[in-house]
């Protein structure tokens, strides 16, 4: 019987960035999992801040090179990997020009959150999928940590529904302490409708705030993990709403055995099951 993939994709790693909540469960995490038997693949997005040499990232040539389209705009893909010598994992990296040279993550050098990061969320998430379906590598399990990665859930859940490698694939996201104040880029619904995703689907994001982005992973994910104590409550009952699997867990301890024991609950598509803390 082979081993259940868990794809891992986060907004940041532990240590390619400085140490946050989400950081540091993104890297200690697919350590766990993979020590647990399962096969993991981990990306997060190559931001101009991360130091390529003291961290030893390099270029995957047989994996860059192709396009993604963004807004009716073409932008280079390039993949990085890197590797955590102490957990044995590799990290992929997304990387492009225009969206993650500049030497900072969300916002710029007057903590204003950047214009684009709407379009910088998109393009990593088509990044990740395009890139793991060059890997030929067909993941059971997506986990999205962080909310650059709450495009994913519609995107494989509509755009890459008939594509073999993800047809069968349970999404996976968390809630984080993450928010941002601002709304994203209000042609956001448009730029995913490009892309062939139908107006319906992208309802809600026409406001796209935080809890919009949010809420709107929220409906396309097959379970959800609350995975900081400050979450907001109506997170919380629209996931219940809408009967998704749903784990309350912020215990450092033990979240990675209630983590492992959740990917198997979502698999098997149980209904919605709460765990205290």
């Amino acid at each position: 019987m082979s081993k259940t993939r868990i794809l891992f994709v986060s907004q940041e790693i532990t240590p390619y960035l400085p140490d946050s909540h989400i950081a540091k469960i993104a890297r200690e995490l697919p350590q766990a999992i993979q020590e647990k038997g399962r096969e993991i693949r981990t990306f997060m997005p190559r931001f101009g801040c991360i130091n390529e040499r003291r961290n030893q990232l390099h270029e995957v040539i047989r994996l860059s090179g192709m396009n993604l389209i963004i807004d009716d705009n073409d932008q280079p893909l390039i993949i990085k990997v890197a590797s955590i010598q102490a957990a044995r994992m590799q990290v992929y990296f997304i990387d492009n020009e225009e969206f993650f040279m500049r030497k900072s993550v969300l916002t710029d050098k007057n903590d204003e959150y950047f214009q684009d990061n709407d379009e910088r969320m998109l393009f990593f998430c088509k990044g990740v999928i395009e890139t793991v379906k060059k890997l030929g590598w067909s993941p059971d399990v997506i986990h999205c940590q962080g909310w650059m990665t709450a495009l994913l859930p519609v995107l494989i859940k509509k755009n890459y529904k008939d594509d073999p490698l993800f047809a069968e694939s349970k999404v996976v996201y968390s809630l984080y302490d993450d928010t941002f104040p601002t709304a994203l880029n209000h042609r956001l619904p448009e730029k995913l409708m490009l892309d062939g995703i139908d107006a319906e689907s992208v309802e809600i994001l026409k406001n796209p705030t935080y809890d919009n982005l949010c809420k709107h992973a929220i409906q396309f994910a097959d379970g959800v993990i609350v995975g900081s104590d400050n979450i907001d409550k109506s997170l919380i009952d629209y996931a219940l709403t809408l009967k998704k699997p749903l784990i309350l867990s912020t215990n450092v301890d033990d979240y990675a055995d209630a983590y492992d024991a959740f990917y198997d609950e979502v698999l098997l598509g149980e209904s919605v099951a709460e765990m205290a803390e």
